[in-house]
């Protein structure tokens, strides 16, 4: 059975459980310079480098998957958002694209299987790739609005080195995330697809988009109905929103997705919103409660936790959704369906 098959019969059967934020568990840590650099000589400053720690200090992501992985979750997904060579480039650490990639995966892998073979109960992992520090449909020039940092063909190679290092790790998706530029996720979906044709088989993509205001749309102007028409030909496994606010303020656009996509529903919210020091105060139960409406209300098939998240909270959503049946995948009148940064529905 392939993965993709593995993941659909399970969500049929239950509310799957992703994990929850990494960066603000990394934190927690305290880590110094030492701890990021490790023995790897590189010439920049590593402190806030979470994805080297794959390399250098493996325990704490292995530490933090483990508590996510008790807490009830069945998908890991990899400390790897910024392990892309732009991102990457920031710390010269560039040229250890693959070697931070493929060990995250082999960690995440071997953890799942772990946990799997307690209980017979499928682990999955999510190949996790972020949307980069740049962006293909904006400027970041006010004076020069045609100019680009990067272009297509550039985008799509650097996310194509990333996918790859995920899958040869182990990784079972790629979940391409916080997408706030609609076509930097396609280009991510292109690099995907120019990965399947290399391996000879199917890489399954996970996609979830980030919204920037409360009107429902993220920073390239897409509305989540128009960003779905936008993707929907990727056939991705889960389509969802991830980071944005806080579970209170995404409930109108997780029903107007869940609604129009024809393939199962992953959601992830921040433990609500920051407070002045940064820091989030929304507490396990208080996430857990507002994340349950969209499980009675047949709305979700996967949930989780972003910013701010704790095992605790997965643990709370865990518990909250045990016995709550799964949303069903709606089956679509075949009509076209196109999009600007608005929808548009040709009716047959």
């Amino acid at each position: 059975m392939s993965a993709r098959e593995s993941f659909f019969a399970e969500a049929a059967k239950r509310i799957l459980i992703t994990d929850g934020a990494f960066g603000t568990e990394i934190q927690n840590w305290k880590l110094a310079e030492e701890d990021y650099a490790g023995t790897l000589g590189l010439s920049h400053e590593q402190k806030g480098n979470n994805d080297i720690l794959a390399l250098t200090k493996p325990e704490v992501p292995e530490a933090i998957h483990r508590a996510y992985f008790e807490a009830g979750a069945d998908i890991a997904e990899t400390n790897t958002f910024s392990a892309n060579r732009i991102s990457q480039a920031d710390y010269g650490a560039e040229h250890l694209v693959r070697e931070i990639n493929v060990a995250s995966a082999q960690l995440a892998r071997r953890l799942a299987d772990e946990y799997q073979a307690k209980d017979g109960r499928p682990r999955f992992v999510a190949g996790a790739i972020g949307p980069t520090n740049k962006t293909l449909s904006l400027s970041p020039d006010v004076n020069d609005p045609g100019y680009r940092e990067i272009d297509w063909d550039t985008l799509v190679d650097v996310y194509k080195e990333q996918a790859a290092a995920l899958v040869e790790g182990g990784a079972d998706f790629i979940l391409i995330e916080t997408v706030f530029d609609t076509l930097n996720a396609k280009a991510g979906i292109m690099a995907v697809k120019q990965l399947e044709a290399d391996l000879g088989r199917e890489v399954p993509i996970m996609l979830s988009m980030t919204l920037t205001d409360l009107s429902g749309r993220n920073l390239s102007g897409h509305t989540v109905e128009a960003f779905w028409h936008a993707v929907r030909h990727a056939k991705p496994v889960t389509v969802g929103l991830n980071c944005s606010f806080g579970a209170t303020q995404l409930r109108p656009h997780v029903k107007a997705l869940s609604e129009i996509a024809d393939t199962l529903i992953m959601i992830y919210p921040n433990a609500g919103l920051p407070n002045e020091l940064g820091a989030y105060d929304e507490m396990p139960d208080t996430t857990a409660g507002f994340v349950k409406e969209w499980a009675i209300a047949g709305q979700v098939n996967v949930l989780g936790g972003c910013c701010g998240s704790t095992p605790a909270h997965i643990a709370a959503m865990a518990k909250v959704v045990a016995g709550v049946e799964p949303r069903k995948v709606p089956v679509l009148e075949p009509v076209t369906r196109l999009a600007g940064l608005e929808p548009f529905i040709m009716a047959a």
